[in-house]
């Protein structure tokens, strides 16, 4: 079939792998999502909480300690080492000027996504959030956990389907609908 006739309407469905339908399709693979989630969603609680708990991140003194984490990031980029130019840039002129703000933002952040991966409740979105803060920090140049709970969450939010299926997401998802499911 030549590209011309694909874009006519014509098109090939290529099949699932077996492996990838059981992981990101079948509602079997929700215990082992379910061990994925508790461990990242334990993660993120603790870090969020230990946050939400600290006058430097959300109270009194909020931005203080991401103020200390950004002059660090930036630091690195000086001195030509782990940081990009264009995210130390970001960092200095956009998110150091509303340290307060970002603040708050990290901490409950954090918080969310945690209690989201470990109720399962809008699984993928929280996932999604918890891989974009921990690309965040790496393009920070905190190693740390981050690569391991960005590939983790990555696979969760591949999984949404079937990831929160031992949680809230097994009655949210039906009562909220999918892009596919929604009636006309």
């Amino acid at each position: 079939m030549s590209i011309k006739e694909e874009l006519r309407g014509k098109n090939i469905v290529i099949p699932e792998n077996p492996v990838s339908n059981f992981l990101f399709n079948n509602t079997r693979s929700g215990l082992i999502w379910l061990v994925v989630r508790l461990y990242l969603g334990y993660a993120w609680v603790t870090a969020g909480w230990g946050k939400v708990t600290n006058p430097k991140w959300v109270g009194a003194e909020a931005g203080t300690g991401l103020t200390g984490f950004i002059n660090g990031a930036i630091g690195k980029a000086a001195d030509g080492k782990d940081v990009s130019g264009w995210y130390a840039s970001f960092l200095e002129n956009m998110v150091l000027p509303n340290a307060k703000v970002f603040s708050y933002m990290v901490a409950f952040g954090e918080l969310l996504v945690g209690l989201g991966l470990i109720l399962g409740l809008l699984t993928g979105v929280a996932a999604f959030f918890g891989a974009f803060m921990n690309a965040s920090f790496l393009f920070a140049g905190t190693l740390s956990t981050n690569p391991l709970l960005f590939i983790l969450a990555t696979w969760l939010v591949l999984a949404w389907k079937v990831a929160g299926w031992y949680g809230l997401d097994r009655w949210a998802l039906p009562l909220l609908g999918t892009p596919w499911s929604r009636k006309r």
